[in-house]
């Protein structure tokens, strides 16, 4: 017998045995529907069973290379024991207990970091239960990339799974499951019809990436950045292991220069506050970029650029300093509105430049409001080729992969100085509050030995930054 014969046949045996039913019901994802379809009385079918975990192997399996199958619990877990019987592969199980649940592991099974599993599931509407497998299987270090389905409701499930990086492929739609039905008078065109129209107005809801932005490493980021320095700085980030950004907020040129010598192979970006600079010469410029270019790391003026457009287009590109011709990167405040933005991206000759913008500051008492951090990121995303990123301090306060965000007030132990400068620990900053680079500046400046220092937070942050990205983060 034929796939399409099989098909068909399982069709019509779902339908007699009441696996799939018309009138009105609500399904997980609170949708209303006029067709319902209850996998769970399939076990009391062996035939049934039988038929499925056959179709399932000649349409899913047969020329998958997966090293485990793991099904949804708790309708697809009969068939994935099936599919790993029949096709002598291993099966994993998911517990679907809350993970704070005593010390019992979420997935059960033999397994190490980077085997690919196969998800395995009855019907999608939203995909929701899905990703929560795949989020599970992905926090065990698993690839959980595909997932094989019964019925496809076409309500949005494929599409929120894509956005998910998780393909889908599924045995029927649910328009083919209809055909099926009309074709062999199980029900009737009109209610066919019905259904078909019912299902293509009635949408589930879209779910946002599960994985969001802290959880992709640099490398993966860099291919989501439309701004060319935040696309390098990702890339110098993962190439040299390190997210440390050093800020040198010395008054002596040959101090900092001293400094960066001996530090700027463990940094990926320099934070300089130029008008601080009590010796200034353009000699001094010359040698900086030159350290950035043997050490490969990004220059970033914190100038924290805050008036109306030509204002500053004058203060970055003119006076004694003329940032533009040598700063990568740029901070800005959003408080004077677009036009400042605008002036930065016209001011920057055909350069590679970016811009951090501030959202939010570390500082005690800060008059920043939730209101203006939300308008702020509103205001970033109409500037993708300059806006570099934000300095900010939660995770929530921007979603792009593709953007940066940077985070001072970090130390290697929690304190708070006499001006009001709160400090967080690595940990803190990283895997609670999202930061992807973060600035150091007193705790390797200030130290005896900066080195040794400097090397210390490179490798807190980066063990961090790792664990983040594996998903063990609790």
């Amino acid at each position: 017998m034929g796939t399409d014969n099989k098909l068909e046949e399982l069709a019509i045996s779902l339908y007699n045995i009441d696996a799939v039913k018309f009138g009105e019901f609500m399904t997980k994802s609170g949708i209303k529907t006029p067709v319902y379809f209850d996998l769970r009385v399939i076990v009391s079918y062996p035939d049934v069973m039988d038929l499925i975990s056959v179709l399932l192997d000649e349409y899913a399996l047969k020329d998958k290379k997966c090293d485990h199958v793991c099904g949804v619990p708790y309708t697809a877990l009969p068939i994935a024991t099936l599919i790993s019987v029949k096709t002598k592969t291993s099966m994993l199980m998911r517990r679907k207990e809350a993970k704070s649940y005593g010390t019992k592991k979420v997935i059960e099974g033999h397994y190490k970091q980077g085997d690919s599993c196969l998800i395995i599931e009855d019907v999608v509407t939203s995909g929701s239960s899905v990703l929560e497998t795949v989020t599970d299987l992905r926090k065990e270090g698993l690839k959980a990339e595909e997932v094989i389905v019964i019925l496809d409701r076409e309500q949005g499930g494929k599409q929120n799974l894509a956005v998910n990086n998780v393909q889908m492929k599924s045995l029927f739609t649910m328009t083919e499951l209809i055909d099926i039905l009309v074709n062999n008078k199980k029900i009737t065109e009109e209610s066919g019809k019905d259904v078909i129209n019912y299902l293509k107005n009635v949408q589930a809801p879209q779910t946002a990436p599960e994985f969001e932005r802290i959880l992709l490493p640099y490398e993966k980021r860099a291919e989501f950045a439309t701004n060319s320095i935040a696309k390098q700085l990702f890339t110098i980030m993962a190439t040299k292991k390190t997210n440390l950004c050093l800020s040198v907020d010395l008054t002596s040129s040959t101090k900092i220069l001293d400094l960066l010598e001996k530090v700027g192979e463990h940094v990926c970006l320099v934070k300089t506050h130029i008008d601080i600079i009590e010796d200034f010469t353009n000699d001094f410029i010359v040698r900086l970029k030159q350290l950035a270019q043997t050490y490969n790391f990004l220059i970033l003026e914190d100038r924290k650029y805050a008036d109306i457009g030509n204002t500053v287009s004058l203060q970055y590109s003119k006076g004694l300093y003329k940032v533009g011709e040598w700063a990568d990167c740029v901070t800005a405040h959003s408080l004077p509105g677009e036009g400042l933005l605008k002036a930065l991206n016209n001011s920057n000759n055909g350069l590679s430049r970016g811009v951090f913008i501030l959202a939010e500051m570390s500082s005690e008492g800060n008059l920043i409001t939730k209101d203006y951090t939300e308008t702020t990121v509103k205001m970033a995303a109409k500037y993708p080729e300059i806006i570099t990123g934000f300095v900010c301090q939660k995770k929530d306060t921007f979603k792009d992969p593709g953007l940066i965000q940077l985070t001072p007030g970090v130390q290697l132990e929690s304190s708070k100085d006499e001006l009001g400068q709160v400090y967080n620990t690595p940990e803190k900053v990283i895997l609670e509050n999202g930061a992807d680079v973060v600035v150091v500046g007193r705790g390797i400046v200030a130290a005896k030995s900066p080195v040794s220092e400097a090397i210390i937070y490179k490798d807190t942050l980066w063990r961090c930054y790792m664990k983040r990205v594996s998903g063990k983060m609790e």
